[in-house]
């Protein structure tokens, strides 16, 4: 199957996320719709959120989980303490830190190095855990997420916390969200899909809108994923029609524009 400028490419971040991508998309030459398959909610009580945040200075380091942890903490605390490492996953979370004002030029950044691999196993691989021994590492998440930092960070003698800041639900699609999401399964579209919960939130819409050969049909859809995990989660759900770009907009732009 080959690159269509009629197939419209299906945004499915989160809403925040969708809109800067979807304008660049657009700027192409593509259609471009935005269908977010995740909503990003602030947590009712941001009590403890708010205390770790006022004590940052005590912290060797603190990392992000995503982008949205970014948002939600400088909405509470725009200023950051140089003394104080950030360690984040990917290309999305360095953008959503530069555009609080933090680079490499002013604050220390660590990251995977490898764009095909951005996750916590590879971001341990870049740590210096003999640095962090005994100190005190504050993680900044949604309200649920994997422990496999977090775990692997104390097996290695590191004082971690762990802080929520931001609930994750799928969106519940009204009548007009179901037609919008019947037409992009009958144009044959194509889909950037950013998590694995996101793709399993897609495929349960899919299922109660239309039923099982509904999901067939997607499944043969092109789906443009950024790492590798999502990719072989992917394939385990059946999907046959995967593009992995690695992290970061410029490669999906790519993907979209120049792969078959």
């Amino acid at each position: 199957m080959t690159n269509s400028p009629h197939r419209p490419v299906v945004v499915t971040r989160p809403l925040a996320q969708a809109r800067p991508l979807a304008e660049r998309i657009a700027a192409t030459g593509r259609d471009v719709v935005v269908f977010p398959l995740l909503e990003i909610q602030p947590l009712p009580d941001q009590t403890h959120l708010q205390a770790a945040l006022a004590s940052l200075e005590n912290y060797a380091m603190v990392a992000f989980v995503s982008p949205n942890a970014i948002d939600a903490a400088f909405r509470l605390r725009a200023e950051w303490p140089r003394s104080v490492a950030i360690a984040v996953m990917g290309a999305g979370s360095k953008a959503a830190l530069a555009q609080h004002g933090l680079t490499s030029a002013n604050a220390k950044i660590i990251s995977p190095v490898d764009p095909q691999r951005t996750d916590s196993q590879t971001l341990l691989e870049v740590l210096e855990i003999d640095a962090l021994r005994d100190k005190r590492v504050l993680i900044v998440r949604g309200e649920t997420g994997r422990e496999l930092l977090a775990d692997a960070l104390r097996d290695r003698g590191v004082l971690v916390e762990q802080v929520a800041a931001y609930r994750r639900c799928a969106p519940v699609l009204d009548e007009t969200g179901r037609a919008k999401l019947a037409r992009l399964l009958e144009a044959e579209s194509e889909w950037i899909i950013t998590s694995s919960e996101a793709l399993r939130t897609l495929i349960g819409m899919v299922r109660d809108l239309a039923g099982e050969q509904a999901v067939v049909k997607l499944q043969r859809q092109r789906f443009v994923v950024p790492h590798v995990r999502i990719a072989e989660n992917a394939k385990a759900l059946g999907f046959t029609n995967l593009v992995q770009t690695g992290s970061g907009d410029e490669q999906v732009l790519a993907a979209l524009q120049f792969r078959a």
